[in-house]
């Protein structure tokens, strides 16, 4: 199994945390990874991408030219996923603030209300959080049996009162994944 995926949004959704969070998972289940950030000068509000590979065998190339799945966070973000993703690609969109439809028809669409099952939840900073939970279940690259002691690694201990909620938000996001399209 390889997964190649990317990620985007604007600066202040987590973009960049995901990212780093989804490959730490794919780590900690032994699987290898490829991480490439990108993100605007500004501090909130700018772009965000993450791109990132995970892979049950060796990686040939860090690169992700044309993704098997991509998360579409905001509006802004939709024209470009939809460019690059592969024909028949999955196509994860937040539609809590992602209203167009994609033009292409050949893509696995799935949309769920990331940043409004967040606010349910407690934050919408967790939208993030709720779109790895739904990632995972749609690629089937993260098992996240154990994401509980997997964030607890991950997260300095002064930020580990935070891994109840960010595992509230992974598996709101797994269980609110549905394989149907558009």
């Amino acid at each position: 199994m390889t997964e190649k995926s990317f990620f985007a949004g604007f600066g202040g959704q987590g973009i960049i945390s995901l990212g780093q969070i989804w490959v730490y998972c794919a780590m900690q289940e032994g699987k290898n990874v490829t991480f490439f950030p990108f993100y605007g000068a500004e501090k909130r509000g700018g772009i965000a991408r993450a791109s990132v590979i995970v892979s049950d065998g060796e990686i040939a190339s860090p690169l992700v030219t044309v993704p098997d799945s991509a998360l579409v966070m905001n509006a802004d973000s939709l024209p470009l996923c939809e460019e690059i993703l592969k024909q028949g690609g999955l196509m994860l969109v937040n539609a809590s603030l992602v209203k167009d439809e994609p033009k292409r028809q050949d893509l696995r669409v799935v949309k769920i209300e990331a940043s409004g099952l967040a606010e349910k939840i407690g934050n919408v900073r967790f939208a993030n959080m709720v779109a790895l939970g739904a990632m995972a279940r749609l690629t089937g690259a993260l098992s996240l049996g154990e994401v509980e002691t997997i964030l607890t690694k991950f997260f300095p201990p002064d930020k580990h009162k935070f891994v109840p909620l960010n595992v509230e938000a992974i598996r709101t996001g797994y269980t609110a994944a549905t394989p149907e399209t558009r």
